[in-house]
């Protein structure tokens, strides 16, 4: 289902409002959920309008995330205007130059560029944590149930959610246990979300769900990325970096939390593509099923992981997972 990219009505008001009078709008992209991405242009200056629709969506979280991380000495665009009302937003333009794209061109940059992305990670991780809501139990069993509710009934499978509750509780309760200091989580934190800007420095893009938990949350977004294949070598050195400084018991535990909240993630993604297809016709995010499975797998070897993977193994097993889902499966 393609885009609308038209602009939204109160756009040009806005913009003439905000002193950009006589831009022009050019559209930029749309992403999985209501928000829409245009440029505006006046000669030599550009910035990227941002359409946040109500009630679909709130601008309030960007806007507090944007201000928190860049108080905290980060690069998250700067907001030049805003209209709540209407859903908009006026954002500094971090241009074109994005991680993802980089690194398909050039390879050769990926170690130096990854553990780029970690060093900020660690840095945010030293700061205060922004004022948001905790990464709870609620809120984990809210994502993983996301894959009992859309994809199990999308390939046919009467799940057992009962057991499915009780196995993800097993699991989570040592990572919650260890959230007793959280962290700022941006929650998706990956290569298509990160800019190259030309001082050297990362952009950081969509960070509006933030919440505060688990410091290793973001490293598995980051390196299980879900749209971009990570080598299991990569994943290994990056992970090995950011526990430089651990004991080999505090690494231990960090490996076993990290590898939970790998399978809770992924658990989940495979959740939203589904929906994304099932409810919105998006078909593209069905081609990373194959990604994603392979990725929740390879958490669920962890020991840490018996009870869910034991879960997986009755109600989805492996011939299972490789199923099609069928066009019929459209709402």
């Amino acid at each position: 289902m393609a885009i609308d990219m038209t602009p939204p009505e109160a756009a040009q008001e806005f913009l003439e409002k905000a002193g950009w009078i006589g831009a022009e709008i050019v559209p930029v992209a749309g992403d999985a959920s209501f928000r829409r991405y245009f440029r505006a242009i006046r000669g030599n200056d550009v910035a990227i309008l941002m359409d946040a629709p109500p009630p679909y969506e709130d601008p309030k979280p960007y806007i507090m995330m944007a201000r928190y991380l860049r108080d905290q000495g980060f690069s998250a665009p700067d907001i030049l205007a805003e209209n709540l009302e209407h859903g908009l937003i006026l954002l500094e333009d971090f241009g074109d130059h994005r991680m993802r794209e980089h690194l398909d061109a050039k390879p050769a940059d990926e170690e130096r560029i990854y553990r780029q992305t970690i060093d900020l990670i660690s840095d945010l991780h030293s700061k205060p944590a922004a004022k948001l809501g905790a990464y709870d139990w609620d809120q984990y069993l809210r994502e993983v149930k996301l894959l009992v509710e859309w994809y199990c009934p999308a390939i046919g499978v009467d799940a057992d959610v009962d057991g499915f509750v009780d196995a993800w509780q097993m699991v989570l309760q040592p990572v919650l246990a260890a959230q007793v200091n959280p962290v700022t989580v941006m929650r998706d934190y990956h290569a298509e979300n990160i800019m190259l800007l030309d001082d050297g420095r990362l952009g950081l893009l969509d960070f509006q769900d933030a919440l505060v938990g688990h410091p290793a949350y973001d490293l598995v977004s980051m390196l299980q990325d879900a749209r971009r294949d990570v080598s299991d070598e990569l994943e290994e050195a990056m992970l090995s970096y950011y526990l430089t400084d651990q004991s080999d018991e505090e690494a231990a535990d960090f490996r076993s939390h990290y590898a939970v909240l790998g399978a809770q993630r992924n658990t989940k993604i495979i959740g939203i593509f589904t929906r994304l297809f099932v409810r919105d016709g998006k078909d593209r995010y069905l081609d990373f099923l194959p990604r994603m499975w392979g990725l929740l797998e390879k958490d669920l070897r962890h020991p840490a992981l018996e009870p869910v993977t034991d879960w997986f193994e009755q109600n989805i097993p492996r011939d299972v997972r490789s199923k099609v889902i069928s066009a019929k499966a459209k709402a």
